[in-house]
């Protein structure tokens, strides 16, 4: 990997944990991993639509704490003892390392790896299920080859790309600079003009009953040009709310 590849991953996920600039350095860590047992190293993805990184509100959580395979995805609010928001990243790196692995596919490392320029190389991850801080081997991610309003559920981890989050910075580089919300592309991604994302159902509010299930559906809003650009103006992308999200790591307030 290039430095400014291991740069732009580096500053991507920091980013994601916790925004940029003043605000990002004071809430960075404040508030994550369900449980005292999963610890500081666990980590919580939340939706900007409902909090912050001061105040995530609610985070991704596997309903009824269901340690299985096709579990569905919900958010929850937060507290420090319910191991359902128990989350450690199960392997990292940027997409580049993901194809090298044989995770995701030559397009997707074409279109977000940097393909034979190695730029803009996307950051990538997995989140695993870890309850009370004991790893399940299974991840957040989709059944089959990501379609729109596909349900999110666990997964085995490291077996494909449909496990794989990627960081899509570059398509809403407003949102990335100023607080840290980002969009997350499936790894098993197909559609490279409007790519599956992870999306909080629309109309959807996470106290309602039945629970609402996350899916991944195509991007939304404005997103950046393409190829990228660094100017400024709104020509830098915001993607809409119900597909931003943030994380931090930590025990839960």
């Amino acid at each position: 990997m290039s430095i400014k590849s291991k740069v732009l991953a580096t500053a991507a996920t920091l980013t994601l944990v916790g925004g940029v600039g003043v605000a990002g350095a004071v809430t960075a860590g404040s508030a994550a991993a369900a449980t005292p047992s999963c610890g500081n190293s666990c980590l919580n993805v939340f939706s900007q639509q409902f909090g912050t990184h001061r105040s995530p509100n609610f985070v991704v959580d596997v309903l009824r704490q269901g340690e299985k395979v096709g579990q569905p995805i919900i958010l929850f609010r937060t507290a420090n003892f319910d191991p359902a928001e128990d989350w450690t990243v199960a392997f990292q790196g940027t997409v580049a390392d993901f194809f090298a692995a044989g995770l995701v596919s030559a397009a997707v490392d074409l279109h977000y790896g940097g393909g034979a320029a190695g730029f803009p190389n996307d950051p990538a991850f997995e989140n695993e299920y870890a309850p009370f801080g004991v790893d399940s081997g299974l991840c957040l991610g989709v059944a089959a080859t990501a379609f729109n309003d596909e349900g999110v559920t666990l997964q085995p981890c490291g077996v494909s790309s449909k496990t794989v989050w990627i960081l899509d910075f570059l398509d809403s580089f407003n949102t990335f600079v100023t607080g840290g919300y980002v969009p997350l592309i499936n790894g098993s991604d197909t559609n490279f003009s409007h790519p599956f994302v992870l999306t909080y159902p629309n109309q959807s509010f996470p106290t309602d009953k039945p629970r609402p299930q996350l899916v991944v559906t195509n991007i939304t809003g404005s997103s950046n040009a393409s190829p990228p650009t660094f100017l400024p103006g709104p020509e830098l992308g915001t993607v809409n709310v119900d597909q931003l999200w943030g994380a931090d790591f930590g025990i839960l307030k």
